[in-house]
């Protein structure tokens, strides 16, 4: 069997396993701050956890796919493993990159719910007070 065939298989193999048990990670430790982010709203922070795990597996795991072409022939097992070691670190890297992308852009909706939050006076107000007249 081509080695190269035997570094695709490899390379396929642990790419969608590392995909499916991050996106498995990030919708299980999510869901809490997407509740937090929704104001409790538990039935839309599981909707939206959803859709960013099939936004997340589809961003992925295209770029897998089209990470997976590769121009070189591997003659030997020490090409087998620099060709995995190269195109397993870029996936790393662009997983790392999506999860941080994700925290960065929900932690900005927290940040505005909770500034909003902080604008509401804690007990509303008893009366008012009519403007001082010539002012």
């Amino acid at each position: 069997m081509d080695l190269t065939v035997v570094a695709y298989v490899v390379y396929l193999v642990i790419s969608i396993g590392l995909t499916i048990w991050v996106a498995r990670t990030l919708s299980r430790n999510g869901r809490i701050f997407l509740a937090d982010v929704l104001h409790g709203n538990e039935k839309l922070a599981e909707a939206v956890n959803h859709l960013l795990v099939v936004g997340f597996y589809l961003v992925n795991l295209g770029f897998v796919a089209l990470y997976l072409s590769g121009d070189e022939t591997i003659a030997d097992a020490r090409g087998v493993f620099e060709a995995l070691s190269t195109k397993l670190g870029v996936v790393l890297l662009v997983l790392g990159a999506m999860h941080l992308g994700n925290v960065y852009v929900l932690n900005k909706i927290r940040r505005r719910g909770v500034m909003e939050r902080e604008q509401q006076p804690p007990v509303p107000p008893q009366a008012w007070t009519a403007p001082a007249a010539g002012a």
